[in-house]
């Protein structure tokens, strides 16, 4: 598996420090991200998971602990929107260039407005995808925002 991905790409041009970490990706596992927290011997709220999503039909990133689910109408109203709903992965695949499991936030084909669970910006250093199914960065969740231009809101029900 390359360590270069477009997501180590995006962070390496944007001066982000960050740190690598590999894990046995199990493609049948029911919570992916749960999963990698499992895998990583880290707790679920430091590894975060990236959903793709549309509010009002528009694409939109939503970034939450991987034990915590979104709320709809909180992810919709962080928009200024009436409806969210989750992105068909085929969809997300094509919009993200990533597959499904592996879709980061970082490095993504078309940047779209992205959001991060206000709680997730407490933690030391958290773990997102870094673009293939098994690879994790660890970085500080605020340089993280800062590179995505992530609006901390509550996402979580």
């Amino acid at each position: 598996m390359a360590a270069t991905t477009p997501a180590t790409k995006a962070l390496d041009a944007a001066g982000v420090a960050f740190t690598l970490h590999r894990y046995g990706y199990d493609p049948g596992a029911e919570r992916v991200g749960l999963q990698a927290a499992e895998a990583l011997g880290e707790a679920p709220q430091r590894v975060l998971k990236t959903l793709m999503a549309l509010v009002d039909g528009k694409p939109v990133c939503a970034i939450l602990p991987s034990d915590r689910e979104v709320a709809m109408k909180k992810l919709a109203a962080a928009f200024g929107g009436k409806a969210a709903a989750m992105m068909k992965p085929a969809d997300a695949e094509r919009m993200t260039g990533y597959r499904v499991g592996g879709i980061s936030p970082f490095g993504q084909r078309r940047r779209v407005p992205t959001v991060i669970e206000a709680t997730a910006l407490a933690e030391a250093l958290v773990y997102l995808n870094g673009g293939q199914r098994g690879l994790q960065v660890r970085l500080d969740p605020n340089a993280a925002a800062a590179v995505l231009g992530a609006v901390a809101v509550s996402l979580v029900a």
